[in-house]
């Protein structure tokens, strides 16, 4: 018989039919009979192999007397129990013909076995009634010789079982899980009372073991020996009226009083039986036990003070406050834990737990890990084995009455088993209790929620919810000075179940009180109570049905900025989701809004320092709710001194429906689950985490690995995740609870790819390495099922086919394999190189990424180099290059549902494909770094992508599947002319575009052949010049268009162009070391040879003077009239990177890669301050109008602001550190410029931030949809800023005043 510690009180079938237990809650009527036996002293036990003289003369000399009167059948149920009696033997005895028959043969049996078994036979005859019989065999209880013997499998001394079953100690149950810290702490309470008498008090909410492992905190000789020597009693008392106690009393007394010293009638009153139990427990019985089980209330307890040893169970913790002596209490918590929950069912069903089905797992999370729930239904389920399901249903619709008894519990059914807390509490506190139905699940409420809710002190909250946690009702947590009280998830369903009809009111009741309590105002986050109502505010007012103050709520942007900045975006957007049906009643455009707001820019305002709300909100749409709202917002935080731009030419839409940052690192991997609902990610940071598909919330957050996570994915019945690593191990994760359930340690490299198969028949796991292997595990028995050898270098990538019959490789060795699952022998063998020759017939290096195959598994696709290619199983040819690209390919996936392919590509951009047309379909170039992975959901309406940036996009399909939006090069133009701002652009890299600044009016100046590679307009914005990469220049008019003159005079590329300031002559570089100068009216050209490596850039000066600087370390000024170097500078040892004169003209500066900016006197062509203290390259840097400042930023996103005359560093606009990651910048610092007052600072680099200048202090950051903002333009009066992002899209914003 299978034992352990714990709360379970219900017995199993055994053998062929129902055995009468006995359980650990014995009846009340039965325990009054449990102690006619003698209790002896606890100094030895039991050590004879062969039954007693004395004994076996007292069972053959009443022999007659027990063959007439004993019913065999329970007898030998309790016999079977102690394993004194086999069931061969009970099958003996069955067999006999008539009642008496039976018995004869049993005694004939007990008569060849040892002392054990009349011990066994004895208590028996107790439990069963037969007390007279019982007593003609007392006299011949065997001598107790060795107590140290233990003569059970339960590990329990045979003597201790004897003793505990004379005190009516309950015996343990047969389905038993243990708990040994709450044993082990009610036997060090009880070890307290050795010398001394005092009360030891187990209290707790119903069913949560209170009896069960108080019984078992009795089985220890230790224990017994020091402490109890006179024995245990144990009495049920339960709820009684004066009767019923005085009969509790009554029959106490008269089995403690065997030989009736002390009674010669039974007691008239309480108080006379209180006497004579006094008398018994000081005289007969000073040092035992007594335990008096399941007290309700203090006037009981009265009856029994005595000054004796006692121990109580109650569900009552101050039960014991008026009565004397010392006190000692023990708190049973409420809930086992999953794994517990699952060995009582196992237990009760008689399965394995890997065999239970899968509705197990929900039944256990159902019960909330109650013992009585666990045992209840598992007594259930072991007599209607085929009702998990229905059971399971009745759990969870709250159905408790039909949740009935099947053991000796005392209540009928679990909601009565409940209820009867509820209604002994004071009438004056009933109300209050009902108050609670309305408490979230699995949330401790701080006391100044009830404050506000029942309008009281705290003082006065926390003396009324003590009387709930008295009485096991509610529980309490203290954290620091102030109490959080919560509930049992079963006690919480009980309420809301039986307060269901008044639910309504009792939320629109707390709502009402939070109003009346904070009126116009919201929590702020020192508030004791303020993360309850950001958390819970719309739940309360969703379930009152209090439709306009929710929409209130929801739809302001005060709300969610004090939110977003405490929990975070997803708990909103969750909310959103969740209030829609109520929400969109009033206005669903608004819930749209603000739940798209919040998707696409969650990944920022789940991150710290949190972004201005309102600047973001200034990027939505002008019809927007979010829109509207921001703009109030700003004008009056403008009119308060704050800084504000709005994006005046907003028009580019984000396809991605959802951004979310779960991650720190770069994100390698993510997947979506079978049912498309969740999503698991992975990455550098080494964490695996879980989240909603639709809303970001997080479900899970695991530190998965020692190393990177570079791959996860869900088992087909979404109930495992697995993961592998560079710290060579996979790994499988439950999903639900997070925990590991099995380590995958076999490989000795770093692990790629881990890949379930479709689980029809077993569920199989098959992983990948840098050491050349494929290893196939057997996730049931937690082994490795094959190890599949042939492949000479690291393995890239694996998939299983469709029918789980084979599994695709791929690897750097530059073939795919193909390999029989079940035996894990190599199949094929594919050349990958062997496709990808070049003119000469020569193989070209060709390393297979990923693969996957076709679904009727007839093909596998292979994504290599700059290809995809379909490959035939049977005969391994080439059938088609679906897709080939100029770049590199990263990852794919096909979508399940049409002929989409999406791919990751090497410069940022995910591109989905129509591989029956081979034509582009959209184009998604949101991230900011590279795309690792993209993956479809399982029935391709979304797919996801995950990137460097740390973030992880979520499309919809059908939604980016449109013509791509406008998308610029980074090269632009911008000039400005009086209150008028024209921008040259290019355009998909073979247009030039004229854009007005003002109105948005585009003019498209030219169409090429060749790609644009860098465009100029003159400053009185009559000419456009541009360079193509073909080393072609070329001069437009811009009023019409057309092209005025063309030169080919460059070699490679044409890197920079820039116009005199007459516009007549244009000057022009590429990759080699010579600037042009081109007259293009008269058609001249002078080269200035003077650089030895590519020219970085060059600037105008006064006087036809140009300044240019080189990857050769060199600053030289030039006349440009005649062609000659007039200064030569030799500024750095490294690449000079960017050059700034002073507005007075008589300083430059220099910035370079190595890690300086120095500024220079063009009078004495001499250094006058070295600039040191930047930690990385300095790529930019400017001069303030006034000429007394100079601003520097470096590739660690750090700002430097110096003083010119002196070279002192005045302020370092240091990196803010964000979420453990990033930085101010997510990007290079790129350019800076100075406001006319030079009060002002703005830089681009990840995106645009402005500085105050003096202070040194950051004022607004606006976030560009891209990154890389190469340099940004700006006004003279400091009031426009214009840019391009890497994706193209053009931003031109405007100081708001």
């Amino acid at each position: 018989m299978r034992t352990a510690e714990a709360g379970a009180l219900f017995p199993l079938r055994v053998g062929r039919r129902r055995r009468r237990w006995h359980s650990a809650s014995p009846r009340k009527e039965d325990v009054a009979a449990g102690g006619a036996g003698l209790c002896r002293s606890l100094g030895a036990g039991l050590r004879a192999s062969k039954m007693d003289v004395k004994s076996r003369n007292h069972l053959l000399l009443n022999r007659l007397a027990l063959e007439r009167d004993i019913k065999t059948s329970y007898v030998m149920d309790h016999m079977i129990t102690d394993q004194v009696l086999t069931l061969q033997e009970e099958e003996k005895v069955k067999a006999q013909a008539t009642q008496r028959d039976r018995a004869a043969m049993l005694i004939n049996i007990i008569l060849k076995k040892d002392n054990n078994s009349y011990i066994s036979f004895y208590n028996a005859l107790l439990h069963e009634g037969y007390k007279d019989l019982a007593a003609l065999l007392h006299d011949g209880i065997p001598s107790i010789t060795s107590y140290d013997r233990k003569d059970s499998t339960d590990g329990v001394a045979f003597c201790v079982r004897t003793i505990l079953c004379e005190g009516g100690v309950p015996q343990r149950p047969v389905v038993f899980v243990t708990r040994p810290e709450l044993v082990n702490e009610i036997r060090q309470k009880l070890y307290n009372l050795r010398n001394d008498p005092g009360w030891v008090t187990v209290y707790g909410m119903a069913g949560s073991g209170k009896s069960v492992l108080t019984a078992e905190a009795l089985r220890d000789q230790s224990l017994l020996e020091e402490c109890f020597p006179g024995g245990v009693h144990w009495i049920s008392v339960g709820k009684q009226d004066n009767a019923g106690l005085l009969m509790k009393l009554h029959n106490l007394c008269s089995r403690l009083d065997l030989d009736f010293t002390y009674a010669q009638r039974p007691p008239l009153n309480i108080g006379e039986a209180k006497d004579r139990l006094r008398l018994l427990m000081l005289h007969k019985y000073p040092r035992s036990l007594l335990v008096l089980d399941d007290i309700w209330d203090s006037q009981t307890l009265k009856a029994f003070d005595n000054h004796c040893k006692v121990l109580i169970t109650s569900r009552d913790r101050s039960v014991t406050d008026h009565v004397t002596g010392r006190k000692y209490e023990v708190h049973m918590e409420s809930g086992l834990n999953d794994e517990k929950g699952l060995e009582i069912l196992s237990l009760f069903v008689d399965m394995k737990i890997k065999d239970m089905p899968a509705q197990a797992d929900k039944i256990v999370r159902e019960c909330k890990g109650s013992p009585l729930v666990l045992s209840l239904i598992g007594a259930l389920l072991r007599d209607f084995p085929n009702r998990w399901e229905y059971y399971l249903r009745q759990l969870q619709n709250k159905q408790f009455r039909r949740i009935k008894k099947s053991s000796s519990y005392d209540y009928e059914a679990l909601d009565e088993a409940m209820s009867i807390s509820v209604e002994m509490l004071n009438e004056n506190f009933k109300d209050f209790y009902k108050d609670l139905s309305i408490l979230p699940k699995d949330v401790k409420v701080p006391t100044k929620v009830f404050c506000i809710l029942w309008d009281m002190e705290p003082e006065e909250v926390e003396d009324m919810q003590q009387e709930f946690v008295n009485k096991s009702l509610l529980f309490c947590d203290r954290n620091g000075k102030s109490f959080h009280y919560y509930l049992h998830d079963l006690q919480l369903d009980f309420l809301i179940e039986k307060n269901r009809e008044q639910l309504q009111e009792l939320h629109e009741k707390i709502v009402k009180q939070y109003k009346k309590h904070y009126r116009l105002c919201i929590p702020t986050p020192g508030e004791e109570d303020c993360m309850y109502w950001y958390n819970f505010l719309a739940f309360h007012m969703a379930s009152a049905k209090m439709q306009e103050e929710l929409c209130d709520l929801m739809f302001s942007l005060d709300w969610i900025k004090a939110k977003t900045e405490l929990v975070g975006p997803a708990h909103l957007i969750h909310e959103y989701v969740e209030y829609s049906n109520i929400l969109d009643q009033k206005n669903s455009l608004a819930r749209e809004n603000f739940q798209k707001f919040l998707s696409l820019n969650g990944h920022l305002l789940g991150r710290q320092p949190f972004p201005d709300i309102v600047q973001l909100g200034l990027c939505q749409p002008e019809t927007s709710e979010v829109y509207q709202q921001a703009k109030l917002k700003a004008h009056q935080e403008v009119d308060k001194g704050a800084f504000y731009v709005e994006w005046i030419n907003k028009g580019m839409k984000n396809l991605s429906r959802l951004v979310v940052r779960p991650h720190t690192d770069a994100v390698y991997h993510a997947c979506f689950s079978q049912d498309g609902q969740k999503i698991a990610s992975c990455g550098a940071d080494r964490t695996l985490q879980v989240f909603k598909a639709e809303t970001g919330e997080k479900l899970q957050n695991v530190e998965a690995h020692d190393d990177e996570v570079l791959y996860c994915a869900f088992s087909p019945d979404g109930r495992f995740i697995a993961t592998c690593s560079a710290d060579n191990k996979a790994k499988i994760w439950c999903l639900r609870t997070g925990k590991r359930i099995f380590d995958c340690v076999e490989h000795t490299e770093q692990v790629n790819c881990c890949q379930f198969n479709s689980g029809n028949n077993e569920l199989l796991l098959t992983t990948c390495s840098n050491d050349s292997l494929l290893k196939l595990w057997d996730i049931r028995n937690k082994r490795c099922q094959n190890t599949m050898f042939g492949h000479t270098s690291s393995v890239n990538h694996c998939r299983f086919s469709p029918d789980d019959k084979y599994v695709a490789s791929c690897s750097t060795d530059g073939t795919v394999k193909l390999w029989e699952t079940g035996s894990g022998n190599e199949l094929k063998c594919i050349k990958i190189k062997d496709f990808f020759r070049n003119a000469d017939e020569r193989e070209v290096e060709a390393l297979p990424k990923c693969c996957s195959w076709s679904t009727d598994g007839a093909t596998v696709m292979v994504a290599a180099k700059n290809k995809l290619l379909l490959l035939d199983v049977e005969t391994s040819d080439l059938l088609e290059e679906v897709l080939s690209y100029q770049n590199t390919i990263q990852y794919y996936d096909f979508c399940p549902s049409n002929q989409l392919v999406a791919v990751a590509f090497s410069h940022y951009s995910v591109e989905l494909w129509n591989t029956k047309t081979k034509t582009k379909v959209a184009d998604c170039r949101e991230h900011m770094s590279w795309v690792h992975c993209v993956t479809f959901s399982p029935d391709g309406s979304l797919f996801l992508t995950s990137s460097d940036d740390q973030t992880i996009r979520i499309w919809e399909t059908s939604k980016v599947c449109k013509p791509p939006e406008i998308a610029l090069k980074n090269e632009l133009d911008v000039a400005f002319k009086g209150d008028e701002m024209m921008i040259l652009a290019i355009l998909n890299h073979t247009h030039l575009q004229l854009i007005n600044g003002n109105t948005g009016h585009t003019v498209s100046l030219t169409d090429v052949e060749d790609s644009i590679s860098c465009c100029c307009l003159s400053e009185d914005l009559q000419f456009a010049a541009f360079g193509q990469k073909n080393g072609t220049v070329k001069v437009l008019e811009v009023s019409g268009g057309r092209v005025l003159k063309s030169r080919h005079g460059h070699k490679t590329s044409v890197q920079h162009c820039l116009f005199t300031s007459d516009g007549q002559t244009l000057i022009s570089s590429d990759d080699d070391p010579i600037i042009q100068v081109w007259n293009w009216e008269l058609e001249e050209c002078l080269f200035l040879e003077g650089h030895n490596e590519t020219i970085k850039n060059f600037r105008l000066l006064e006087n036809s003077r140009l300044l240019s600087w080189s990857f050769d370390g060199t600053v030289k000024v030039w006349n440009i009239v005649h062609g000659k170097i007039e200064v030569n500078f030799a500024c750095h040892k490294d690449t000079v990177l960017s050059c700034a004169v002073s507005p007075d003209a008589t300083k430059f500066s220099s910035t370079s890669v190595d890690k300086t900016a120095k500024i220079w006197s063009f009078k004495s062509s001499s250094i006058l301050h070295e600039l040191k203290g930047h930690e990385a390259c300095v790529r930019c840097c400017t001069f303030s109008f006034d000429n007394k400042l100079l601003a520097t930023g470096d590739d660690k996103r750090e700002i430097r602001i110096w003083d010119v005359s002196s070279g002192e560093l005045l302020h370092l606009c240091s990196p803010v550190i964000i979420d453990e990651g990033g930085l101010t910048h997510d990007y290079w610092v790129t350019d800076l410029c100075f406001s006319p007052d030079s009060k002002m600072l703005v830089s681009s680099g990840g995106y645009l931030k402005w500085w105050n200048a003096v202070t040194g202090e950051a004022l607004q950051t606006f976030y560009t949809n891209g990154t890389d903002l190469q340099s940004i333009y700006v006004s003279s009066n400091f009031k426009i800023y214009v840019t391009v992002d890497n994706l193209g899209i053009l931003y031109v914003l405007q100081m708001m005043e």
